[in-house]
């Protein structure tokens, strides 16, 4: 009897070790190889190119709020929630980012910044980064697959040819 308890002691100990490893909230989750590759492009007038994104980044904020409940609810298993927000920097530069959640917790994001920053200065991959819910750009699920769900901006982007 006491041989079956240390046993089952031993796998709950061991679960829980690996729920939180599963977790990491400090280490980016690693990516599908068949994920898409971010393709960055520089856009120097921000404003203009806010005009020519508003409405994904609508459509995004839109449908954000079931994409939320959903993440919060816990995604199917190697599923990961990404945000697309803005990083801006004291030279006036800004690079247009993804996050990848941590946490979503009092109309706060909290995460680590997922892909390489090319433009700004004082931030890297990796990095932990909040900002306010109300900030939010784009949202995407990335399946195991390599597939997306969301990213609205970023699909319409990967087909936008400025004049």
């Amino acid at each position: 009897m006491k041989l079956r308890k240390a046993i089952l002691l031993l796998a709950l100990l061991l679960g829980v070790s690996l729920a939180g490893y599963a977790q990491a909230p400090d280490k980016l989750t690693p990516m599908s190889p068949d994920a898409p590759k971010d393709r960055p492009a520089r856009a120097p007038d921000e404003k203009k190119f806010d005009e020519v994104i508003k409405p994904y980044v609508e459509q995004a904020r839109k449908s954000y709020p079931e994409a939320k409940e959903r993440y919060l609810a816990g995604l199917p298993a190697k599923n990961v929630f990404f945000v697309t927000a803005r990083l801006h920097d004291a030279d006036g530069r800004w690079e247009q980012i993804f996050v990848e959640v941590k946490e979503i917790k009092d109309g706060k994001i909290n995460g680590l910044i997922a892909n390489d920053i090319t433009m700004v200065s004082g931030f890297k991959l990796g990095d932990k980064y909040s900002f306010l819910e109300a900030d939010l750009l784009d949202w995407t699920i990335a399946r195991p697959d390599g597939t997306e769900e969301g990213n609205f901006v970023g699909k319409f982007l990967d087909t936008y040819h400025p004049d």
